[in-house]
């Protein structure tokens, strides 16, 4: 079994990172946020069928990125509580019985006091399953108890390795390693993402890494999604006048896809 070194980092020490708040919020004042769009009816974004909050803003610059459009938070649309809640209206009977709510992005967490109030009216008030859709990187900024309202986390991991996950996203990759641990010791379950681009993530040794360690961390790893690259957002690369870093990467063939699916499964985790 070979393991991922990773340094571990305390909320005095985690890696550097510059987190807005949302603007116009004074004390007191309900949070506002600024989202970049929402899905009806999605599947695959956690059980059954979903009503997605797409945030804006994400401190990532993944190479594979297709929404490049969030990275920014101010290019969102500003919105407040009242506002999001209305939006899931219309949609709460259905979704109580048949599925529930993710909040992604972009990186949710960069908006913390907004993204930590929706959860917890969602949870509470709504009575709603909820998911966060998330990469871990920003979880040293807020409090355990600011995930009590999560029932699911969806868990983006990149790479095995530092030096490529830095490559791929322009950030480190212990603080998503330590989050990993952390939701593990706060008994959250977790689905793990894993994009698979050729040439780039597909090499067995750096997947098995990656199963070896989500095996280590026990049964609240519920399952493991081997997402497939594709190419649809590099129209959205093109119209932020960006040139796109993977333009001449394939998609990975059934076969490839198949074959990292099956290192996850001989590790004992479920493969979606």
């Amino acid at each position: 079994m070979t393991a991922i070194s990773s340094p571990t980092y305390g909320h005095g020490d985690a890696p550097a990172c510059v987190v807005v708040p949302p603007a116009g919020t004074a004390p007191g004042e309900a949070p506002v946020g600024f989202l970049h769009s929402v899905e009806t009816g999605a599947a695959g974004d956690g059980p059954g069928m979903r009503f997605v909050f797409f945030m804006a803003g994400c401190p990532l610059r993944c190479v594979y990125c297709h929404n490049p459009d969030t990275w920014k938070m101010k290019a969102g649309r500003r919105i407040d509580l009242d506002e999001a809640l209305a939006e899931i209206a219309p949609y709460r009977g259905f979704l109580r019985l048949a599925g529930g709510v993710t909040v992604s992005g972009g990186e949710p967490m960069t908006q913390p006091g907004f993204v930590g109030a929706l959860l917890t009216r969602l949870h509470h008030d709504m009575r709603l399953h909820t998911a966060l859709d998330t990469t871990g990187f920003l979880g040293h900024t807020v409090a355990d108890d600011w995930f009590d309202p999560v029932d699911l986390l969806l868990l983006d991991i990149k790479h095995s390795d530092p030096a490529v996950y830095r490559k791929i996203t322009g950030r480190d990759l212990a603080p998503t390693l330590d989050f990993a641990r952390r939701m593990v010791r706060l008994g959250k379950p977790m689905w793990i993402r894993y994009v698979l681009v050729p040439g780039l993530t597909d090499d067995a040794a750096d997947i098995a890494r990656l199963a070896d360690f989500l095996g280590d961390l026990g049964p609240l790893v519920h399952q493991v999604d081997v997402l497939p690259y594709h190419r649809l957002g590099t129209h959205k690369w093109a119209a932020l006048g960006r040139a796109y870093p993977l333009a001449d990467t394939p998609a990975p063939t059934r076969t490839e896809v198949d074959a990292a699916v099956a290192i996850f499964r001989e590790r004992g985790l479920t493969v979606r």
